[in-house]
Parts: C-alpha cells; structure tokens; sequence
C-alpha cells in the first residue's frame, strides 16, 4: 500500500522519458562522488551502453503532485536505475520506490552499486541487502569498486 504523503508510484511511458532522463543527469554526479572519477559521468542519451539496460528494464516512476521525482528499474530480479531528483532528497521517497520494486521482484533482489556511494549501499542494507562481494569495474573507462548486494 502506498503512503499519500509520500509520492505515487505508476509504470513508466515513453512520456517520461525528459524528466527520466534529467533526473538521471542531476542525481549521477552526487551517486559518482567519492567513488568514482566524476569523467565517467555520461548523460543518459549519450550513453549507449546503459542505454541499452535501462530499455530493458520495467521501469517505475515516483511522482509528487503529478510530477515525477524519481524511477527505479527491474530486470528479472536485479534492481537498478534507483534514481531520486535532488531536490527531492532526504524525503523517504528512494526508500518507498525500493519497497515497491522489492514487492515486484519477490524474493532473491540484486543490485550492484558503486562501493563507495555509502548514502545508496546504507539504503540498499536497511532494506535488507548485504553485500555479497566487492570487485574492480569501471564507468565510462574509469575505474571504480563495486559492490554486489543481494536479498534473500
């Protein structure tokens, strides 16, 4: 059930594609901080490898006032694409998209965040995630530490 005083949650349409996408460019800087060379921040429409993830995900959008302030992704069961505008921070609003897309997933959630975004991981924990291992990557060429985080 979802909390009115928090946003509503709908699947996402091609219409949202502007604002996704703004959301996404705003928030990426702040999830690259502190782990990751912040060159390796691509816009979303000129990323063609995400890209590709994020078309085939099953998206969901959070919107407050009809205005959508964030989107998670799902692709069988690993969670990805958890995004919130920055302006909305701080207001609950990652931690009721993540209960949703938990309820969609069932049981067995992944993800894969960057290590070092501690603000993402502690999220991902309160939820009930551990992390499962750690493991060398990179993001547009730049090397960075990931984390694997799974739910039972």
């Amino acid at each position: 059930m979802q909390n009115p005083t928090l946003g509503q949650i709908r699947p996402y349409t091609a219409a949202d594609w502007a604002v996704v996408s703004q959301i996404h460019d705003a928030a990426r800087p702040d999830e690259l901080r502190g782990a990751c060379d912040p060159r390796a921040f691509i816009p979303l429409a000129d990323d063609q490898v995400s890209l590709s993830d994020f078309e085939q995900s099953q998206k969901f959008v959070i919107s407050i006032d009809d205005q959508v302030v964030g989107f998670v992704g799902i692709n069988g069961k690993y969670l990805g694409w958890l995004y919130i505008a920055p302006s909305h921070y701080g207001r609950g609003l990652g931690g009721q998209l993540l209960n949703f897309a938990l309820e969609q997933i069932g049981a067995g959630a992944w993800t894969i965040a960057l290590a070092e975004n501690r603000r993402a991981v502690e999220l991902y924990q309160r939820a009930g995630f551990i992390s499962s291992k750690t493991f060398e990557s990179d993001n547009a060429g730049y090397p960075c530490t990931c984390a694997r985080l799974e739910r039972a």
